[in-house]
């Protein structure tokens, strides 16, 4: 029998699909992430993820683009030893046991009440690792998080679940309190805002997406002029894909010929502040 966790919001329990994707792509032959620490939450939770009915698209893109944001992560740590790191809706993710950055970097998991609790349960704690309980929507979170130091910021399927001026308040809000920073998160076209909400394995969270869907990544400029944008990461052109089975492998190939294409899947963005 697993652990007894609180009573999840159906916003709180949407933290089971990426989870759950992280935990299988670990049982594969190859994973993408290889996220143990995934699959051992998964397992001890005792968490039915049958019922989520995941695919191998989503499980692939969701880990995918979870690398992709360890990736810049990881290289904004190396030239910043002194970092704060802040990851947005954390969930059950454990991005900091991934990136295993010095104990110079004091890391920040920001999620609902109810899911830091969960995260206290199942998740050992790390040296320099805080737990923030609180909506991002909230405006006072930010004051347990240092200002004076350069901040990576990640936030992993959040902004899906945000409304457009809940999002520029929020960056609005980020931006102001550090110095300077990366952000690093997934966006969303207005096609992938509509087959989030029509495809079977996003059915869990169909009725809880309220972000408009942005074509253009430079529309994020416009919201906060500070930004500038580093890199759009089309997941269609990572070198993952290789490791897809053959006719995702050969859509993706296709796919990747064209941004606008490219554009209807996964995007991780990179900016700079």
């Amino acid at each position: 029998m697993g652990p007894t966790l609180p009573a999840f919001t159906p916003l709180e329990d949407s933290l089971w699909l990426t989870l759950c994707c992280r935990a299988l792509d670990n049982r594969r032959p190859t994973p993408v992430l290889g996220d143990a620490m995934a699959d051992q939450i998964v397992r001890t939770s005792g968490y039915d993820y049958e019922k989520l009915k995941i695919d191998t698209n989503l499980l692939l893109n969701a880990t995918i683009r979870a690398k992709k944001m360890d990736e810049v992560a990881s290289r904004f740590i190396d030239r910043h030893p002194d970092a704060v790191g802040v990851d947005l809706g954390a969930g059950l993710d454990t991005r900091q046991e991934r990136l295993a950055p010095p104990d110079t970097v004091e890391w920040y998991d920001v999620d609902f009440p109810e899911v830091v609790t969960a995260r206290r349960e199942l998740i050992p704690e790390r040296p320099h690792t805080h737990n923030i309980a609180a909506d991002v929507n909230e405006k006072g979170w930010l004051d347990a998080v240092p200002s004076d130091k350069p901040a990576i910021i990640v936030a992993d399927g959040l902004f899906g679940f945000l409304s457009q001026d809940e999002v520029t308040s929020l960056l609005d809000r980020l931006v102001e309190h550090f110095p300077s920073g990366n952000l690093v998160f997934n966006s969303y076209t207005k096609f992938a805002v509509w087959a989030a909400r029509h495809s079977r394995g996003t059915k869990t969270v169909a009725d809880l997406i309220k972000f408009p869907g942005v074509d253009n990544p430079r529309d994020f400029e416009q919201w906060n002029p500070k930004l500038q944008l580093i890199k759009e990461i089309l997941i269609s052109r990572e070198p993952e894909v290789a490791q897809f089975p053959s006719v995702l492998r050969l859509y993706y190939k296709a796919q990747a010929r064209s941004t606008a294409w490219s554009r209807k899947g996964t995007i991780v963005l990179h900016y700079r502040f």
